[in-house]
């Protein structure tokens, strides 16, 4: 059997998911301040896997560590699943999408938790803004060395990834102008955007303890890249991603991101690498991603050349046909084709408001479309 094998006990790279969902009236179809009522028969049901986020009408999941995209699939169906079943008890509606087309930040309540007060206390307007919707994915990892290595040069990737991913081109009513906005708003926050790279673990670490030692934070989690290690999981968590808003596009991601940290490790065995960009050069490409998707071009800085975002795209799927079968996610992995031929989700709800020029039509046609291939789970009170 091979390291590379999810079926062999030393297979390291699983995968964990973690999404956090809009809760939506359906007849006004703006954000509902709702957690505190799903919350309590959610942890029933889920257990440790549904938390509050700092804006009551948001609910994160997240899965169990999966070894392959077939496990991570079924875990993705039952938490959407359940979640909206929990939701519609209360006659409500669930909606996975970066930000909200039209509600505003300006309304919305707070978590009853000291941890979110803090939050508010330091970040000021910059924390009540953050009323955005991401997808995490985490990669389980063989040692935090490994972890730096695979971190410094799957950076690169994260724009390609957040240009499938945008789904938030509206914020307050607005047709923003950007695929991704929700990468804008977080933009607010301190330690964001592309990671800087490491030459070793010791030397993230110290990092790491400088900040806990002059009061700028008090643990790891408070590094908020677009990709990071973990401090507490042991994984390599990628963070750049738009929440996606079909279920598909959701295992598609977690598939690509799987694959791609497997291929490069390969590579490492195999005495081979994969080139390390400057945090500059990435930081361009992903200023592209969030503004224009899968509808722009990024710099392949190898070619010192722009290049069609959707061409990357096929790009990076070929990248990965080595190791995708033996993963057993060939088929999520070359439906990112399809998200590259047809649009992602921004490029939808884009294409619904020309239609209509009414954003109840967008969040009607976001409610259908995190629905698709889900089941309903209904509940008993």
């Amino acid at each position: 059997m091979s390291v590379y094998n999810p079926m062999d006990p030393d297979f390291a790279f699983t995968l964990g998911i973690e999404e956090e969902y809009q809760i939506i009236d359906p007849d006004t179809r703006e954000l509902r301040s709702y957690i505190t009522q799903i919350l309590e028969p959610g942890r029933r049901i889920l257990r440790e896997q549904i938390k509050p986020e700092m804006h009551q009408s948001i609910v994160e999941v997240g899965t169990r560590p999966c070894r392959t995209i077939a496990e991570a699939r079924g875990e993705i169906a039952h938490l959407r699943g359940t979640i909206a079943g929990l939701a519609a008890r209360h006659g409500l509606k669930i909606v996975a999408a970066g930000t909200h087309p039209f509600s505003s930040w300006m309304t919305q309540e707070i978590f009853p938790h000291e941890r979110y007060h803090a939050v508010v206390g330091e970040m000021q307007d910059a924390a009540l803004q953050l009323l955005i919707f991401g997808m995490h994915c985490h990669i389980g990892m063989p040692n935090n060395e490994v972890a730096i290595e695979l971190m410094n040069v799957a950076r690169y990737i994260c724009p390609h990834l957040l240009a499938i991913s945008t789904s938030s081109p509206f914020w307050m009513g607005r047709n923003t102008g950007f695929k991704s906005y929700r990468s804008v708003v977080f933009s607010g926050f301190p330690r964001t955007g592309i990671p800087p790279s490491f030459n070793s673990a010791g030397e993230f670490e110290r990092y790491i303890q400088l900040l806990v030692n002059t009061g700028c934070i008090d643990n790891g989690k408070k590094i908020w890249w677009d990709l990071r290690p973990h401090p507490f999981f042991g994984t390599l968590e990628f963070r750049v991603c738009d929440i996606a808003t079909r279920q598909e596009e959701c295992l598609a991601l977690a598939a690509m991101m799987q694959a791609i940290v497997v291929k490069f490790y390969r590579m490492f065995e195999e005495n081979t690498t994969f080139r390390v960009y400057r945090r500059a050069l990435i930081t361009e490409n992903k200023w592209r991603a969030q503004r224009w998707g899968l509808e722009g071009k990024l710099i392949d800085f190898g070619k010192r050349a722009e290049v069609e975002t959707k061409a990357l795209v096929h790009e990076m799927v070929a990248l990965v046909d080595d190791v995708v079968d033996m993963l057993g996610s060939r088929k999520e992995v070359e439906y990112l084709l399809k998200i590259a031929d047809e649009g992602s989700s921004a490029d939808r709800q884009l294409r619904v408001f020309a239609e209509t020029g009414d954003l109840k039509a967008v969040v009607d046609n976001l409610i259908a479309e995190t629905m698709e291939g889900v089941e309903l789970l209904t509940f008993q009170d």
